[in-house]
């Protein structure tokens, strides 16, 4: 019976010390410090620039804002961030498909000829890691 409680002990424990990671974001390039910064984080592809996992709005102060995500589980996961100038809490779109605000992805992904893909703004966190994003909004 006691090995049983110790097994049980030190499955439990390790559950609770499972590394989490850090994710901290700096943008730069915001056209004004009107409105917030809109950062989502994702961890699947069929919900990239729809439907973030977690997000976190931030103010813009000098052009420049930043965000923390903590406790993030060890994954693959993308960044998108758009500046919300008129505070409605939604990237604005021209006709529907054209990003009336700025924005950006984690990795910088070249976005001239569409919207970013998952595959190009994906990072790997583990381990416990704190890793440091820089996002040029555009």
């Amino acid at each position: 019976m006691q090995s049983i409680l110790t097994y049980l002990t030190v499955l439990l424990t390790s559950l609770i010390l499972q590394a989490q990671n850090t994710i901290e974001v700096s943008m730069s390039g915001f056209e004004s410090d009107e409105g917030k910064a809109m950062v989502g984080l994702f961890s699947e592809e069929e919900t990239f620039l729809r439907k973030p996992d977690l997000t976190i709005s931030s103010k813009i102060v000098s052009h420049t804002s930043t965000v923390t995500f903590t406790d993030i589980p060890d994954g693959i996961y993308a960044l998108s961030v758009y500046h919300d100038e008129n505070d409605n809490n939604k990237l604005d779109l021209i006709m529907g498909m054209i990003p009336k605000e700025d924005n950006g992805t984690s990795n910088n992904p070249d976005t001239v000829l569409g919207p970013p893909k998952w595959k190009d703004s994906i990072f790997e966190v583990k381990g416990g890691e704190i890793v440091h994003f820089e996002i040029i909004i555009k």
